[in-house]
Order: structure tokens, then sequence, then C-alpha cells
């Protein structure tokens, strides 16, 4: 047990009360809670799953997406939460086990769909192409789908929470710099401190936007994968 295995430990734990007190007393009359809770669970249903993957495979991996994408948001959240200071998606342990779980579920759903032979046919041969050509292209799909697929949003997630989290760091420890040892020595130069600090704000606020975006990447790319394996076409 570590630091960031307590953090996310507290973000699940936070998540579930979260639902939980979202959902134990629903009324048709919503208060400005339930409006809150409701829009952002309903911008999740409808404008990153079902408008992805229809109604019926929506519902179908409904708890899978939602899961993914409130985990990440919440891990990527508490890299701006004072005494928390650290997102742990910024690790890349916990994005390879998330786009491990993509990789299984959308390589499932298209198997179980199709078939094990005709899903692979499918994402590896494209129709209509010259016959010289099927090893080659087929080759190159193969990378994209089931190699640069995981590792892409492994990496997509990992480096702009790192990115992040470096930007953060510099700027406060800039600041303190500035103010507690150049200005505490008497040297004008430590009001600096004043602009690194403005600078750690609006990096501050630009990774709240990041760390909800991230969020939405990953789930509706995972939605997008999926949506790929079941199609007929390829």
């Amino acid at each position: 047990m570590n630091r960031i295995l307590i953090i996310r430990m507290l973000v699940v734990l936070l998540l579930v009360l979260l639902f939980w007190l979202g959902t134990r007393n629903l009324k048709v009359v919503p208060g400005r809670a339930q409006v809150a809770f409701e829009f952002v669970t309903g911008f999740v249903r409808n404008s990153v799953i079902i408008e992805t993957l229809g109604e019926k495979n929506g519902r179908r991996f409904m708890p899978l997406l939602f899961t993914i994408f409130f985990l990440t948001l919440g891990l990527n959240l508490t890299g701006i939460i004072p005494g928390l200071q650290i997102a742990s998606t910024g690790l890349i342990g916990m994005p390879i086990i998330m786009a491990v779980v993509a990789y299984v579920v959308f390589v499932y759903a298209g198997i179980k769909e199709h078939g094990f032979f005709r899903y692979f046919k499918n994402q590896l041969i494209l129709p209509g192409v010259p016959v010289v050509l099927v090893p080659f292209l087929a080759l190159l799909e193969f990378l994209s789908t089931f190699i640069l697929r995981p590792i892409t949003l492994t990496l997509r997630l990992t480096m702009n929470m790192v990115a992040g989290h470096m930007l953060l760091v510099l700027c406060f420890l800039a600041t303190h710099f500035f103010f507690f040892t150049v200005l505490a020595d008497g040297n004008l130069l430590g009001l600096l401190g004043v602009g690194t600090f403005a600078f750690g704000i609006a990096f501050t606020l630009l990774e709240l936007f990041v760390a909800a975006l991230q969020a939405y990447v990953f789930t509706i790319l995972t939605a997008i994968y999926i949506q790929f394996s079941v199609a007929d076409e390829h």
C-alpha cells in the first residue's frame, strides 16, 4: 500500500458514494443536485455511448463505459486537488490496465457478434482490394487494430496527465522559490513569483479541462472500437 494506491481507493469509494447519493432518492421534480447528476450521467449515456453504439449495444456496454469514464475522470482530477496533487493516470500502470480491458472487450464483442474467423476477416481484409495487396494491407490493419489501438490509448492518457503535472510542479515550485528564497532575501526579482503563481492558477484550470477531455476521449474511443468490431462492414 502506497500513496498512489490510497488515492485510487479514495477515488473509487468517492465514486461509489456519489452514485449512491445520486440515485437513492430520485424525484420527478429534481433538485439542483439531481439536475447536475442527471446532466453529467445523461451526457455520458446519450452523447458518448448511445450516439456511438446505438441503443442496443449502448445498453449492453454501458456499465463498462460508465466505469471507464468516471474512473478516468476521478483519477485525473486528483492531480489538482491540494494534498493529493498527483493524477494516478499519469503513472502508466493504470492506463495500461484500462487499455487492456478496452482491448479485450472490443475483440470479444467482435468475435461474439461475427464468430472468430469472420471477425478477423472483417478487420484485416478490406473489400475490393486487389489480391496482390491483401497481405500487405492485412498486416497494416493488424498493426493498426490490434497493436496500435491499446498503445495509443495508454500513451495518450499517460502523457497528457504527466505533461499537466509537470507544468503545475514547475509553476508552483518557481513561485515558492521566488517568494521564499529570492524575495525573502530582499531581492525584488522575487516579485516574479506573482507571475508564476498566476500561470499556476491558469494551468490548474487548463488541467481541469484536460482531465475531463481525456476521460471523454478514452471512453468514446473505446466505444468507437467496439462499434467497429460489431459492425457488419469493415
